[in-house]
């Protein structure tokens, strides 16, 4: 077979002329693709309808507006809530609303709430008055404990002096939990790593009324089983003369872990322990005490029944500073004690039994009346709910 090969002579003038036009090429194509890439860009930018997750997850975009935090004060002539400050960056004031008129001041602002040393105000989680109006609490640096942030660093402002100081004296950073005035504005309580404490504001002396709280003793707190069933998170309560503090104390000895396996917050998994009792083993026992607010011995309540198959779901004191009103549920839920107190004696008097053949709730909107000498009690026991007055 034979080849013919195909040769043509080539100008040197041409050889230069297609050089250039490809040089040329490539220059449009350089300014095409840039000028793409600009305009992609541009497009990305202005797209504020591309759903990312970053706006959904690391922005306040898609939060939920609500009602800012707002504290009635002045017998309901005016109200305060936390506003963004216009002078410090980052910080918030808490603004005095006039009710009627709707006029409105700064009663505390941002700088107020610089601790010394620091140059930024506190993050303001939560913040709480005293009765008579001299401190101002603001809870901050807050950790959650399953589903809520109860623990965390507590700070008192003195509104007449402008001193402001953290609370806890050397307790761990985060530990602090349910932190509250006492109604004459004098102390506050709180409980740290499962144990309460009294701290006086002016001399900010600590006193300990417990001391044996551990993964097992649980006092002024409560474990899952008691937040899941009744929301029971806070588990103690200033006595109306400022001189007891009552509270729960759980006994957990013997509750079994239960092991929950954390795949998100490391690069290895891990497991978390919580203390879950099963479907017919042993709850926790509870009981309820009281301590003088100045410390010492601690007065049990002499409630009858097994401690581990009732609960004891609410404690409020009577309309004085005498006597504790409790409820008492059965493990299966369907019959509600409401027994009276004495907190000298610890002796106790069933004053009311609601029962269900199905199950009940616990009364929260139980209300003193005629100087304490009756409440209401919310109730289903014909069918439909009636509010009862109950005499005591």
């Amino acid at each position: 077979m034979k080849i013919n090969i195909f040769k043509q002579k080539i100008n040197i003038r041409d050889l230069k002329s297609l050089t250039n036009m490809k040089n040329i090429n490539k220059s449009i194509l350089f300014v095409v693709i840039i000028f793409a890439c600009s305009f992609l860009n541009t497009a990305n930018a202005q797209d504020t309808g591309l759903l990312t997750l970053d706006r959904i997850y690391n922005s306040n975009e898609f939060r939920q507006e609500g009602l800012p935090q707002v504290r009635w004060v002045d017998g309901g002539e005016a109200y305060t809530s936390l506003e963004r400050s216009t002078s410090i960056q980052g910080g918030r004031d808490i603004i005095r609303h006039e009710t009627k008129s709707g006029n409105k001041e700064v009663l505390v602002s941002a700088s107020s709430l610089v601790p010394k040393g620091e140059s930024k105000p506190l993050s303001i989680s939560n913040y709480i008055w005293s009765s008579d109006r001299t401190y101002l609490m603001i809870f901050t640096n807050t950790v959650k404990v399953w589903r809520q942030n109860t623990k965390g660093d507590y700070w008192v402002l003195n509104l007449s002096s402008g001193e402001l100081k953290q609370l806890g004296g050397k307790a761990p950073e985060s530990s602090l939990m349910f932190c509250k005035f006492s109604p004459d504005s004098k102390k506050v309580g709180y409980v740290s790593e499962h144990n309460i404490y009294v701290e006086n504001l002016e001399s900010a002396k600590i006193i300990a009324l417990t001391n044996d709280g551990s993964v097992t003793t649980i006092n002024g707190t409560f474990d899952w089983v008691y937040e899941e069933e009744f929301g029971c998170r806070d588990g103690f309560r200033w006595s109306p003369d400022s001189k007891s503090i009552a509270f729960w104390q759980l006994d957990a000895t013997g509750i079994r872990d239960f092991y929950m396996i954390n795949n998100t917050d490391s690069l290895y998994p891990f497991i978390i322990p919580v203390q879950y009792p099963k479907v017919g083993m042993s709850n926790s026992a509870a009981k309820i005490g009281v301590s003088p607010a100045t410390g010492g011995t601690i007065t049990w309540m002499k409630i009858k029944g097994d401690p581990r198959n009732n609960y004891l779901p609410r404690l409020e004191w009577a309309a004085s500073s005498e006597e504790l009103l409790i409820q008492q549920l059965n493990r299966l839920q369907n019959t509600n004690n409401l027994l009276l107190a004495n907190k000298s004696s610890g002796e106790i008097k069933t004053i009311l039994v609601e029962k269900d053949e199905a199950w009940l709730d616990a009364v929260d909107d139980l209300k003193w009346m005629d100087n304490g000498n009756s409440f209401t009690w919310v109730s289903e026991r014909d069918g439909w709910r009636h509010v009862f007055l109950v005499s005591v």
